[in-house]
């Protein structure tokens, strides 16, 4: 070392130490950081934090492995994110009215959320009026499906459908473009709640069928994706309902990625190709309002899987290693105190996940605490993603934060946090034993407790909640109505009149096909639930079979 470069790394020394003096001086006592996944911050992080010598392999560049700055070499500076919101509302035709109006103002994609009747596997004529169409729309027939997506040309625009498990959503869309004459294999879009055990954890609402059926009906769908929609995403691993539930944001990637193992180990077994399968698999997370934490864990989550796919699943094809997510910002974090609030915290959120490298946004309304959004609130939600598109430069530059110390040591500590409750999970027996055993429910609830805790000491500030609280009319917040009756009852007898008029034969001998199904290894179920869906039967009927034949799907409360 020459004597230039000696005096110049005392003198870095030097201001090192006179900085730490400074910031002791005047700080005082230092309080504690911790992010939500509890890795300690320092208040400065240098060049001592990451070497960026020694970490070049695992920064890479974009659209080459490992991937931790983005999938795709362009990113968002060629092809930005789909522009894909979650849209539910009352009848078929009012929600069809709402996606026109969302398409009309910049979305580019559809994501259809489904009433919480149709998420509990119930015709709508089986539930009491009062409580359908208020979360999401009331789907029961193909003949629902045509109405909601009337005036959308299948063939040319994606379509999301939120639909756990037998995935009856996609058997109505399928019928629905078999009867407008539309090639199924130009369809695309996302079997968006595909996870179960995701739902078995988190998200009970979900959860339809026994573990051993759900599990066996997700590999039969995925078959049949493989075979019949060559551009249809039939796996969407969910990290989203674990984190709402209160997992840390690694827990829930740790969780989403030891599912997604599970689920290829599981496709593996009946002699699938991970190069046929694989590349058509997906994810969906929560993005809290944890800025650089946030960011972090979607970088290290490429990196691993990029890992895990070629030397545990065996895919050689650079397409399997791809890490592709949809991301929506966190309702929990959404307060109904100060509702305006949260416009700022949805901002926020989007960003992370942009900054983060995702493929797909939804972005909430700032009154989903509240209520099913308003249209003016889904108008926000639609704009700020437009404005962070068009008006923010945002899409500039690729992993516009690579290369920071602080984001890159995130990044390695994030990494290390998830790999080690991947590990837990593996020693487990792996993610189906692990949820089955009340493992990971477990370590859910116990996160979930620790950051309530945080917030009623007043360690996380949340504002309007337990800091700066103002007095409010509540009268004076912003709500949606409730679904029209006099709408919801004419279409629960239009409903009436379809299952009476319909070819009784034919429905009887399709669910009797169902059920044979079920019972036979060597048939695939879920093509039995298309042939359901073309033969006039309704979602209930569909699901109440199959719970028959496969049971009930109750899940384990864990106390």
């Amino acid at each position: 070392m020459n004597q230039a470069v000696a005096s110049k790394l005392l003198s870095e020394a030097d201001a090192f130490g006179k900085w730490q003096q400074e910031y002791a001086a005047g700080v005082g006592v230092d309080k504690t950081v911790v992010n939500r996944s509890g890795i300690p911050i320092q208040p400065l992080y240098t060049d001592r934090d990451w070497n960026t010598a020694q970490h070049a392999a695992d920064l890479g560049l974009p659209g080459q492995a490992p991937y931790t700055r983005g999938i795709y070499a362009t990113m968002h500076r060629g092809k930005t994110w789909s522009q894909r919101q979650l849209t539910g509302l009352g009848t078929p035709a009012e929600y069809n009215a709402r996606l026109l109006d969302v398409l009309a103002n910049g979305a580019t994609a559809v994501s259809l959320l489904p009433c919480n009747s149709v998420f509990r596997g119930y015709d709508m004529d089986e539930s009491h009026i009062e409580l359908l169409g208020t979360c999401g729309t009331v789907i029961n027939t193909s003949a629902h499906m045509d109405r909601a997506l009337q005036g959308v040309d299948l063939a040319q625009v994606s379509c999301a459908q939120n639909d756990p498990t037998p995935f009856t959503l996609l058997a109505f869309m399928l019928a629905t473009a078999r009867r407008r004459g539309t090639d199924w294999r130009l369809l695309s879009g996302t079997s968006n709640q595909s996870d179960y055990l995701s739902h078995y954890a988190a998200n009970h609402m979900f959860f339809r069928l026994a573990l051993p059926g759900a599990r066996r009906l997700l590999a039969d769908h995925i078959e049949f994706c493989n075979r019949f929609l060559p551009k249809w995403n039939p796996m969407s691993v969910v990290g989203q309902h674990t984190q709402q539930a209160g997992a840390t944001p690694a827990e829930a990637m740790a969780f989403t990625l030891s599912t997604a193992i599970q689920n290829a180990r599981d496709c593996l077994a009946r002699g699938m190709d991970p190069d046929q399968f694989l590349p058509r698999f997906t994810f969906f997370f929560d993005v809290s309002i944890s800025f650089f934490e946030e960011i972090a864990k979607f970088r290290a989550a490429r990196r691993i899987w990029a890992r895990i796919t070629r030397d545990q699943l065996g895919a050689k094809d650079p397409r399997s290693w791809r890490f592709k997510f949809h991301a929506q910002t966190s309702g929990v974090d959404l307060t109904r105190q100060q509702p305006l609030n949260n416009i700022a915290r949805v901002t926020t959120q989007a960003m992370a996940g942009i900054l983060g490298g995702l493929q797909s946004l939804h972005t909430d309304a700032y009154d989903e605490a509240l209520s099913c959004p308003s249209e003016f609130g889904a108008r926000i939600a639609i704009a700020t993603q437009n404005v962070l598109r068009e008006e923010a430069h945002l899409t500039d530059v690729i992993d516009p934060l690579g290369g920071s110390y602080y984001v890159e040591t995130l990044t390695d500590q994030m990494q290390a946090e998830i790999e080690r409750v991947m590990a837990i999970v593996e020693d487990a027996g792996g993610m189906y034993q692990a949820v089955q055993m009340g493992l990971v429910q477990g370590m859910i609830g116990e996160s979930a407790r620790k950051f309530q805790q945080r917030i009623d000491a007043g360690e996380q500030t949340v504002v309007g909640v337990n800091a700066y609280c103002v007095d409010e009319d509540a009268s004076a917040r912003p709500i949606n109505t409730r679904p029209d009756r006099a709408s919801m009852q004419a279409l629960i007898d239009e409903f009436k009149v379809f299952k009476a008029e319909r070819s009784q034969a034919e429905v009887q001998a399709a669910l009797d096909a169902l059920a044979r199904s079920a019972n036979d290894a060597k048939v695939n179920v879920f093509g039995r639930v298309v042939e359901a869906a073309q033969a006039c039967c309704t979602h209930g009927e569909i699901c109440h079979t199959l719970r028959r034949e496969m049971g009930f799907g109750d899940v384990q409360a864990v106390v």
